[in-house]
C-alpha cells in the first residue's frame, strides 16, 4: 500500500514524523511547491517524499490533515475516490452544527470525497503530542479510529501499529466518530485525551 498525508503545517509535519520515525514511505503535499517545503521533508527523512497534490492523491490511503473547511478543495484534486481509504484527521473547530446539518463531521467529509472510504482517525491528539514518538513508558500512545468500512478501519488500525502505535476502533462515524469530534463548541469526550496502552 501506498500512503500520503495531505497538509503539512504542524499535524501533517508530525505525521511524516511518524512515518519518518519508521522508515515507512509516505508522500507529503501542500497547496505549495513541492520545492517549498522539501528542505523540511528532508530533514526528517529519506521516507518522507515531497509531492504535488496530483501527485500525492494517487495514493492507496491519504491523511486529510487540513483544516476542516478546505477539504472541499482536496476533494476537487481527484474526479473519483472510489477505493481510496481517506484518513480524516480533520477537527471542525468553530463550525456551527447548523452548517454540519446535524451529521458528525466525519460523515460530512465523507460526502466531498465521494466512492472513498473514509476513518477518523489520529484527530484526538494535538500536534505536540502527535509528534513524540508513540513509544511511552513500555506502552504504546492510542490513536482512535472510527469508520462505517470495518475494512478500512482495519487497514489503517495495522498501519498505526506499523507507526508504533495502539489503534482502538470505536466504531460508525455516527456513534465512536462522535466521542472523538470537535466541532462548534462542543467536544467528544475522547478528544485530546492522551492515553497510553500496556500490552
Amino acid at each position: 500500500m501506498s500512503y500520503a498525508s495531505i497538509g503539512f503545517g504542524k499535524i501533517g509535519h508530525a505525521l511524516a514524523k511518524a512515518f519518518g520515525r519508521k522508515g515507512v514511505e509516505v508522500s507529503v503535499a501542500s497547496t505549495h511547491a513541492p520545492e517549498s517545503f522539501a528542505a523540511d521533508a528532508a530533514a526528517i527523512g529519506a521516507a518522507v517524499l515531497p509531492k504535488t497534490l496530483a501527485e500525492a492523491v494517487e495514493a492507496d490511503v491519504i491523511f486529510l490533515a487540513v483544516r476542516f473547511q478546505s477539504h472541499p478543495d482536496v476533494a476537487k484534486a481527484l474526479p473519483s475516490w472510489q477505493g481510496k481509504i481517506i484518513v480524516d484527521v480533520t477537527n471542525a473547530y468553530g463550525v456551527p452544527d447548523e452548517e454540519l446539518g446535524g451529521q458528525p463531521s466525519a460523515r460530512v467529509v465523507a460526502r466531498a470525497f465521494a466512492g472513498g472510504r473514509l476513518v477518523k482517525g489520529f484527530n484526538h491528539l494535538g500536534a505536540a503530542v502527535l509528534d513524540q514518538d508513540p513509544a511511552v513508558h513500555g506502552g504504546r500512545r492510542v490513536v482512535f479510529l472510527a469508520s462505517d468500512d470495518d475494512g478500512a478501519a482495519e487497514d489503517v488500525g495495522a498501519l498505526a501499529e506499523k507507526l508504533g502505535f495502539a489503534p482502538i476502533k470505536l466504531g460508525g462515524l455516527s456513534d465512536g466518530g462522535l466521542l472523538v469530534q470537535a466541532h462548534g463548541n462542543s467536544w467528544g469526550r475522547l478528544i485530546f485525551k492522551d492515553l497510553v496502552k500496556f500490552d
